[in-house]
């Protein structure tokens, strides 16, 4: 449904590093940056398997705050993604674990991003 989505942020690099390192136990490592002759001189990348899905421009912060959430396909994944998210500078937004509540196989972990949106991998297979 979604075709692509896109955030701002305060800190380009910093937020290219932190979903760089978060996105790569999704199997997430392609990065494509625009140029900035093509973007004013703005700061613009997105994120995707076999295209860009998820954007990222410098501006001010992303207000108010959003979630997202990726997919992950295990949730060895999602242990990974919550590792890495917090090793890149992340904060805790809830460990992953199972969330009986939302649905009985969902098992996600949510991290606060640099710029303070709710980032979170789920999976949906037991």
């Amino acid at each position: 449904m979604i075709d692509h989505i896109g955030i701002t942020t305060t800190n380009f690099d910093r937020a290219i590093s932190f979903y760089r390192s978060a996105l790569k136990p999704l199997g997430c490592e392609n990065f494509t940056p625009l140029s900035e002759e093509i973007t004013d001189g703005v700061k613009v990348g997105g994120f995707g398997y076999r295209r860009p899905e998820f954007w990222i421009e410098e501006a001010g912060p992303q207000s108010p705050a959003i979630h997202i959430a990726f997919t992950a396909h295990s949730r060895t994944q999602v242990d990974e993604f919550f590792k890495n998210a917090v090793d890149a500078g992340g904060q805790n937004n809830g460990p992953p674990g199972l969330r009986p509540h939302y649905h009985q196989h969902y098992y996600a972990a949510f991290v606060l991003d640099p710029d303070g949106n709710n980032v979170e991998a789920v999976c949906h297979t037991p």
